[in-house]
Order: structure tokens, then C-alpha cells, then sequence
């Protein structure tokens, strides 16, 4: 024990488990903890000012230190800090309802804290649906199909889900009855096939793999409506419907995980929206309120939750709970970053900004090293390759130069880093919904200075 002459930092060093990270060196050179924030930028103790360009982990769509907030989630505390998530509290019930109206669709929500839990429960209510509605063999209908690159949680379910190798090399093998596809991935199609060609081929794909394993084997298709963390992989048009149609000729239900794109992130509410496609399941938290309070949802449609009405057995309802979820204050807290959302028009925001950055980005396809610029709304990507024409990607030690020398220009972004090997190559930004045009500015430009250092 040092003592009480240690700063944060170093008792952060010798006391935190930060994950994501390597910590060899970190005693020696510990990271200047991160005091407060407002708006669009974080500030370090040691003065220096960030303009956090991926909105925490993707997740604070209206901006830092907004008081009316945190005013709501004191008001929630003094009133109901806490209630069983098997009763009511007025704020639950309200932002259940608000949920399923920005979906236009009736069904129930489950509230969880996390996007890992929200995905964890719609597997286990898939697999209760199929074996109680009766229908298309349920009791056999055990499989879950995601597709590679995705990320999905790191539960065990969750992780089982997520196509992505790095994240569960050293933890074993997947839990049983987990599979994975190819996603659609226009950069590096086959070139004989138009993008649309290649939309329909994938969904074609997963068609093929659901005659493989047996119609009556599958329960659901899990994915996100653009791949996120994986690289941001926005599909062609052709197909999401083309999926919902896979599904329906199966009998196979689709879950849209919206945990990053949903609450305006892709410039409409749910990032499924852009494709006028409904789902049977949808997973969400990170935007649901902000990151200001840990909270998540599973909203399932009124077909979906018949399923557990029947009064054949006492088993027949959904036996699955979590002790927070739900929680009042989470849930107040939520109500108020929604009505923040529609009120300030951050949806439409994010639709503009998006596009305005895009433009900004597009003039980066003449540097040496940039493979392809893609986004939708403010979710935005740029693959880095060493050679255009092969389109081999850059290592490592190129991407975490750009994101240091962004970091120390006063800009954080990030990579899609831990996902395929050999392939953790595309710069990744989401900034907060609430940015103007001289934030916007901010990351691109920092973006090019960082990458004109390379040549």
C-alpha cells in the first residue's frame, strides 16, 4: 500500500480490471482518470478536453450532463428507488408502452439491464415460443443462427452468438446449438455479382443453412440490421426482406438486436426501420437511456407473447428474471431521454449530420490506404487497406497509430477491435446524436491529419 499520497490513476492501475485492454506497463504509466463531461467532450484531470467521438460505447445518443436527467432519476429515487420488476411502477408500465409505439406494434416488453441480458432472453423466450405455440415442430426448435462479425453480448448465450472469433478464443466452445452465416459485406463481394446480387445471395445463404440443419431444428435468425462493432456492414437493400421471407417460409423467428442502432443512432428510430421490415423480436439497451442508467429490453410481438397464456401447465409462463430489470429510476430516466430524442429532433439530426460527415468522408477514398468510407446516420466506418487493389487490410500498428495520434489532437473514435483475425481494420465513429457541424468538422478533420501522417 502506497498510501494516501497515491493519485487516482495509480490506485486505478493497481486496483481496476479494465476490459478490453492489455495491462502490462498500465502500474507504470496509468491512465488520467476521466473527472467530468458536457455535451459531446469528456474531460481528463489533467486538463485536457476530448470530444468523445463514439458517444461512450455507442451509447450516449443525447449528449453528456444533461440535467433534466438527472433530475428525473432523483425525483424516481425519492419517490420509488426500487421495485420488484414482478409488480408495476408507473414508469415501467409508460415506457413499455412508449417502446412498442415507436415499433407501431402491439406486444410486451421485458426490461433488462443490459444488451447481453436482452439478447439472453429472447433466446430463452424463442425457445419457450416454439415449444408452446405448437406450431412447425416446436419442441425441436433449439438452434439459434447469428451471422460472423456480429456481437451479440458476453453472456454465454450471448457469446455463443456473436460471430466473432477473438471475442471467445481462450473460453472454449460456443454453447450447443449456436451457428453462424456470412453476413452481406459489399466491399468484398463477389465482384461478378451487383450489390443487390450479393444482399440476395446472403439471404439465400442462410435459407440453405436452415435446409442443412432442418427447418424444424431452428428457432430463431439473430441479427443486427447493420453490424456495428463488427466493421460497420450496412447490407444492400435487397436484403433484410429477403430475410424476413427466409424466416417466414421456415417458420423461424427474426430478432433485430438494435442494442447500438436503435433510438436514432442510423437516422430513423430503430435501425430496422429503413427497410419497412417488422420482427417478431427486438433486443435494445446502450441508447435506450443514454448510458445514463443501465437498462435494456426485450420487446416481443403480441403473437409472440400469446404463446404464454395457455393454462395447460403452471411451466407455461416465462420463468426467466432479473432482479434489476425494469428497475424505476432506470426506466424514469429512459421516459426522459426519449422525450430529449423526439423533442430536440435527434433522429433527424443524425440523418443530417450523418450525411454531412459522410461528404466529408467520401474525400477520403484518394488516400493510399482507404479501402471504402460506409455509414448510415451517425454510424459511420472507414476500412483500411495496405493495397487497394487486394484489399489486404492494415495491421494493428496502423490503426492504433491513427486512433493515438486522433486521441492526442483531442478526438477519440475507435476500431473493431477483438473481432476476425487479420481483419480489425475498419475505423469506427458514433458520435452523440445532439453534435453540431463543428463537432462533425472536428472528427473528420482530425481523421485526415491523422492519416496524412502516414504518407
Amino acid at each position: 500500500m502506497k498510501g494516501i499520497e497515491e493519485t487516482i490513476g495509480e490506485i486505478g492501475a493497481r486496483s481496476l480490471w479494465h476490459p478490453i485492454k492489455q495491462h502490462q506497463g498500465l502500474q507504470e504509466k496509468p491512465m488520467v482518470p476521466i473527472t467530468s463531461a458536457e455535451g459531446s467532450y469528456i474531460y481528463a484531470e489533467d486538463g485536457k478536453k476530448y470530444l468523445d467521438g463514439i458517444a461512450g460505447i455507442w451509447c450516449v445518443n443525447v449528449g453528456y450532463g444533461r440535467e433534466e436527467m438527472a433530475q428525473a432519476g432523483y425525483e424516481q429515487l425519492k419517490n420509488l428507488s426500487y421495485l420488484s420488476p414482478a409488480m408495476t411502477a408507473p414508469s415501467t408500465a409508460k415506457l413499455a408502452r412508449k417502446l412498442l409505439d415507436t415499433l407501431g406494434m402491439e406486444g410486451r416488453v421485458y426490461f433488462t439491464c443490459s444488451g447481453s441480458e436482452s439478447n439472453e432472453a429472447a433466446f430463452k423466450i424463442a425457445w419457450q415460443y416454439h415449444q408452446q405455440s405448437g406450431e412447425h415442430g416446436g419442441w425441436n426448435r433449439k438452434k439459434i443462427i447469428s451471422r460472423y462479425r456480429a456481437y451479440h453480448g458476453n453472456t454465454l448465450a450471448a457469446l455463443s452468438a456473436t460471430g466473432q472469433a477473438e471475442r471467445r478464443i481462450g473460453y472454449g466452445l460456443n454453447a450447443p446449438g449456436f451457428l453462424q452465416v456470412p453476413p452481406p459485406y459489399p466491399y468484398r463481394r463477389d465482384e461478378h455479382h451487383t450489390v443487390e446480387e450479393h444482399g440476395e445471395k446472403m439471404a439465400q445463404w442462410l435459407d440453405e443453412v436452415i435446409n442443412f440443419e432442418g427447418a424444424q431444428t431452428v428457432a430463431a435468425f439473430l441479427m443486427e440490421p447493420m453490424i456495428s462493432g463488427g466493421g460497420v456492414l450496412i447490407p444492400p437493400d435487397s436484403y433484410i426482406p429477403a430475410i424476413r421471407k427466409v424466416c417466414d417460409k421456415h417458420g423461424v423467428l427474426l430478432i433485430f438486436d438494435e442494442v447500438v442502432s436503435g433510438f436514432g443512432r442510423t437516422g430513423t428510430f430503430w435501425g430496422h426501420q429503413h427497410w419497412n421490415v417488422k420482427p417478431d423480436i427486438v433486443t435494445c439497451a446502450k441508447g435506450l437511456a443514454s448510458g445514463y442508467q443501465p437498462i435494456g429490453a426485450t420487446i416481443v410481438s403480441e403473437k409472440i407473447f400469446n404463446a404464454f397464456l395457455s393454462s395447460e401447465t403452471d411451466l407455461n409462463h416465462l420463468r426467466h428474471i432479473n432482479t434489476y430489470g425494469g428497475h424505476p429510476v432506470a426506466t424514469a430516466v429512459a421516459l426522459k431521454n426519449i422525450e430529449i430524442i423526439e423533442r430536440e429532433g435527434l433522429v433527424e439530426n443524425a440523418a443530417k449530420m450523418g450525411a454531412y460527415m459522410r461528404e466529408q468522408l467520401d474525400e477520403l477514398i484518394e488516400h493510399p490506404m482507404v479501402g471504402e468510407v460506409r455509414s448510415k446516420g451517425l454510424l459511420l466506418g472507414v476500412e483500411m487497406v495496405q493495397n487497394k487493389e487486394t484489399k489486404e487490410a492494415v495491421g494493428s500498428d496502423v490503426m492504433n497509430k491513427i486512433l493515438g495520434s486522433m486521441k492526442e489532437d483531442g478526438v477519440i473514435i475507435t476500431k473493431n477491435g477483438n473481432t476476425i483475425p487479420n481483419l480489425c481494420n475498419v475505423l469506427v465513429m458514433s458520435p452523440p446524436l445532439s453534435i453540431g457541424q463543428a463537432e462533425a468538422d472536428q472528427i473528420v478533420d482530425t481523421l485526415k491529419s491523422a492519416l496524412l501522417k502516414l504518407v
